[in-house]
């Protein structure tokens, strides 16, 4: 691919908030430019793209690997992150997200945000007059995507015609995203989950109309040995996100029977050297946690959306993946924030 060329160009200055707001060749572009900055980094290659830049990073939500990504992303690029936790900005509380947008945009050149409502991210694009960064939100999850497809594509060469498989809540973030972007780049998603929590019909549409050209095939159903059947990729991700805490119990009665393990994988039927599983993490694998402590002395489980022997088995690409996060995310502030002539490696 040409990383000096068209994509690079028209994405200048763009916020990068959902999926949908790409062409299909633009957020493949992000996927190559991804991995083209990954071989960058291999090699001890400089791509100081955003050199003199500043980055706020706002974060409603903790993350560990979207905040490292966006710090080790930025500084590789050559520009300065600033970290702005929820108790360090008035967003929300004593200030809109229209005036702080204001501010913020007036001192720094791009903007990540990692929060609850999608509105405040859209907010913060629409008054910030800089390109602001989706790193999360209750609606969708597009920097996770590209890493994803990052991974998917290194693992397997290509993306078009993968089969990947979500696992668990087919109503939140994670599963919105993957319906839409894996459509978008003709990769077959599959939605595994329980009647009660199978994604809206209007993300569903809107995947089914981006399959029709990119010939994916969509599959919600909640029948497990239908649904895992054929994949290449299982993912899944934690039964109760941020801010749900209060739902354990009915999440753990729907969620139990769909809990990924090696007899889950079997029903695959797909050859060994043709599957992986992927998780965006954290992942309750085990009890190691204060939190999994948590669990397991109210509900009994010492695992839950995942089982330790899937999680360290030979088809467990989760850290990999983890990795390409920092990787992404460079590609993303790079192509919407820096002026790119990247060397061929």
């Amino acid at each position: 691919m040409d990383y000096q060329g068209q994509e690079s160009s028209v994405l200048q200055g763009r916020s990068f908030l959902k999926e949908k707001d790409f062409t299909p060749a633009e957020f493949q572009y992000f996927i190559d430019l991804g991995l083209h900055l990954k071989a960058l980094k291999k090699q001890n290659i400089p791509h100081h793209y955003l050199e003199g830049k500043n980055i706020a990073l706002l974060f409603e939500k903790t993350s560990t690997r979207t905040r490292s990504a966006f710090t080790t992303a930025a500084i590789d690029l050559g520009a300065h992150p600033e970290f702005l936790g929820k108790d360090d900005i008035q967003l929300n509380k004593k200030e809109s997200v229209e005036d702080t947008a204001k501010v913020l945009g007036s001192m720094f050149d791009g903007i990540e945000f990692r929060g609850f409502k999608q509105q405040t991210v859209e907010d913060l694009a629409k008054y910030s007059g800089v390109p602001v960064w989706n790193g999360l939100t209750d609606e969708w999850h597009p920097t996770q995507m590209v890493a994803d497809f990052m991974t998917v594509k290194e693992t397997f060469g290509k993306l078009k015609g993968i089969t990947l498989t979500f696992v668990g809540d087919g109503r939140n973030n994670m599963a919105n995203s993957f319906l839409v972007s894996g459509a978008m780049l003709g990769v077959n998603i599959h939605i595994v989950a329980p009647k009660e929590l199978h994604p809206s019909q209007d993300i569903v549409d809107l995947a089914k109309n981006y399959a029709q050209d990119s010939g994916s095939q969509i599959v919600i159903t909640d029948d497990i040995d239908e649904g895992v059947k054929g994949s290449n990729v299982i993912y899944t991700d934690v039964w109760v996100s941020m801010g749900e805490e209060d739902q354990w119990d009915e999440r753990i009665k729907l969620l139990k029977p769909y809990q990924v393990n090696m007899d889950l994988l079997k029903k695959t039927k797909t050859p060994d050297e043709q599957l992986i599983f992927m998780h965006c993490l954290p992942a309750f694998h085990d009890v190691t946690t204060d939190y999994a402590k948590n669990i397991k002395a109210k509900y009994g489980l010492t695992e839950m959306e995942v089982t330790d022997e899937v999680f360290r088995s030979k088809y467990a690409r989760q850290f990999e993946e983890a990795e390409n996060r920092q990787h992404s995310i460079k590609a993303i502030m790079a192509a919407t924030l820096g002026h790119l002539f990247i060397p061929k490696v």
